[in-house]
């Protein structure tokens, strides 16, 4: 307030980047909050909603008012409705209500007063936020903000601008007569990639929820989210989906629950259950590796196999909680590192680890050897962090804390006894070098100390610097195993990535040509079945029409088409198709024609050729 003149209108610029697809769940929770502690007033436009001032100014006063603003009213003119209020549309009738507002809310009680007052400020402003203003009009823009401008002593107003590309969007779309009317502040969200980073932390990063996407799947939402849209919205509507996927194709997937429910759940199995739990390629691996006896139990007896899948499901639980520690711990030593070799993403270095041995990886290999080379500093901050994680994970890892402990207590004792060490080293040189002062003996020495130095020993600290990779290192061996390889994996981990990229990559072409090539597909009605080639009169009419243009050139002649198209509807059995002439074609075979040629049109098949009229130009060729 200090630094705006008074005819300024206080603007905010919300830099919301390229994901334009969760811009109104941001802005949406925008006005939730500013309508619970700022203001009631808060209205949301959008530029297609606004194609002119008047529009703009009808859905400002709607939104507020809540009525019905009638644009095309004169001045002199007042419309009174019972149910409905009238008003005209302008800035002094915003400034009129607003005034009444606030004298309403100013002669209430003290108690509602008081109420109202600890949430709302004492002279809440109108705030108008616009969504996409990029695809504003730069005159509607220009008009509203000078009108505006000339009223803002009359009520107080902020203006909020959902920007996608660029805050200099606002100098393109208005001259610095109009930019100079506002004092505007930069306000820049979250990228979308730390927002997936959270939602992956809060979705799959955890024991809360059971459900897990095996690499595949995982690797396929984020390839969409990279390169298509970088919706997170979006990316939980693929994790919704592969959860109903997983639930409906997967016979086990009742077991797919917290711990204490599934224990309870396996009690209740039916015969075809187990035999479902028994087909299992993890369940097989795991009898294969049990004593004979062992083996025909679990094979014959669901009373066993129900125990044993009780504590196989515990297994699988403390394997997640392990994991996703180690996990943690693994992705703060390598954030260290130089050019990422195992992704600077923690959801980068899951993918590595959840599909195949991480330890066996060429990635992993050099950032073993860059961790062999980090500085003291770096290494004991890393430490530190790792226990904290550690220790907040709870007492399976008391061990792994203690020696984490242990490792920092031994750098500190490192640090005196180091700097002593170098200074009775360099002292002893000095005195062996002003002992020899000749050029013969000096460069001897010289040489003798390069070859020292090629042959010493590793020093304490690069010793227990390896000490503590190869601890990290075995950590990580045993603990970042493959998904795959637990038992009873399958119970609870998506891996069918092929069906979620056909529901999720939309090949719009293939479908269209399956739908009307072969309606069966989708429609799933007997009488549809026709073998390869065949077209039967019993499908739908753009289906018959659209196999009869796969047979035809660049032109098709409409009369010809009409003829054909009438022999297939016509063909029943015991009528000869050469008794239809052209000239008595029935009326609603000919309209039947003519909607499905239009609907072919539609979806951009063919289009009217303007070398014979009674033509039309084919558009698509080859097959799907």
């Amino acid at each position: 307030m200090c630094r705006m003149k008074s005819s300024e209108i206080p603007t905010a610029a919300l830099v919301l980047g390229v994901n334009v697809t969760d811009h109104d769940v941001t802005f949406k929770s925008l006005s939730e909050v500013l309508q619970d502690n700022v203001t009631p007033y808060v209205v949301s436009l959008q530029a297609k909603e606004c194609p002119g001032i008047k529009h703009l100014l009808q859905k400002l006063m709607g939104q507020l008012m809540d009525c019905c603003v009638d644009v095309d009213s004169s001045e002199e003119e007042e419309c009174v409705n019972i149910s409905q209020k009238k008003i005209r549309c302008s800035m002094a009738s915003l400034s009129k209500w607003y005034e009444s507002v606030t004298k309403k809310t100013g002669s209430e009680t003290p108690s509602k007063k008081r109420t109202s007052s600890s949430r709302h400020w004492q002279s809440p402003p109108i705030v108008v936020i616009f969504k996409d203003m990029e695809s504003f009009t730069t005159k509607v823009l220009q008009d509203f903000i000078v009108i505006s401008s000339q009223h803002i002593h009359e009520f107080p107003l902020v203006l909020i601008f959902g920007i996608a590309t660029s805050p200099m969007i606002i100098h393109r779309l208005l001259p610095h007569s109009v930019s100079s009317l506002l004092c505007i502040e930069l306000f820049q969200s979250l990228s979308c990639k730390e927002h997936l980073a959270t939602v992956i932390d809060k979705l799959l990063l955890t024991t809360q929820f059971p459900f897990k996407l095996s690499e595949k799947v995982l690797q396929v939402l984020i390839n969409i989210f990279l390169y298509h849209d970088f919706s997170v919205q979006n990316f939980i509507k693929g994790f919704q989906l592969s959860i109903v996927e997983h639930f409906y194709s997967q016979p086990l997937s009742v077991l797919c629950c917290q711990l204490l429910e599934a224990k309870k759940r396996v009690n209740s199995l039916s015969h075809n259950q187990c035999e479902n739990i028994r087909s299992l390629p993890s369940f097989r691996r795991y009898v294969e590796n049990q004593v004979s006896e062992k083996q025909i139990a679990l094979l014959t007896e669901d009373s066993f196999l129900k125990e044993v899948t009780q504590t196989l499901l515990e297994d699988l639980h403390i394997y997640h909680e392990n994991y996703f520690t180690v996990l943690r711990c693994l992705h703060v030593f390598t954030t260290s590192l130089p050019k990422y070799p195992l992704g600077k993403q923690i959801r980068e270095l899951y993918c590595a680890c959840l599909g195949k041995r991480v330890w066996e990886t060429e990635e992993y290999g050099s950032a073993v050897q860059l961790l062999r080379m980090l500085a003291k500093d770096e290494l004991v901050a890393i430490l530190q962090k790792c226990a904290e994680i550690f220790i907040s994970s709870g007492k399976q890892f008391s061990n792994t804390v203690e020696k984490l402990e242990e490792f920092l207590a031994r750098f500190q004792n490192l640090e005196v006894a180091e700097t002593n060490e170098v200074q009775d080293m360099s002292v002893s040189s000095q005195k062996e070098l002003q002992k020899k002062t000749d050029l013969y003996h000096l460069q001897k020495t010289l040489l003798e100390l390069k070859e020292s130095k090629r042959s010493k020993k590793l020093t304490k600290f690069e010793m227990l610097r390896f000490e503590v990779v190869d601890f990290i290192d075995s950590l990580v061996r045993s603990y970042l195993a493959p998904a795959e390889m637990q038992t009873l994996n399958e119970v609870v981990y998506f891996n069918t990535a092929n069906t979620l990229r056909e529901h999720l990559n939309a090949a719009p072409r293939i479908a269209l040509h399956t739908a009307l090539n072969n309606p069966y597909c989708y429609l799933k009605n007997q009488t549809l079945k026709s073998d390869v080639g065949c077209i039967s009169n019993t499908a739908p009419d753009i289906c018959i029409v659209y196999k009869l243009h796969l047979e035809c050139g660049r032109l098709i002649n409409l009369v010809d088409w009409l003829e054909a198209f009438s022999t297939v509807v016509t063909a029943v059995e015991g009528t000869d198709p050469d008794s239809v002439a052209t000239d008595q074609v029935d009326e609603i075979i000919h309209a039947r024609f003519i909607r499905a040629v239009s609907e072919l049109e539609l979806l951009g098949f063919i289009k009217p050729s303007k070398q014979k009229t009674d033509h039309v130009a084919r558009l698509t060729w080859g097959g799907c």
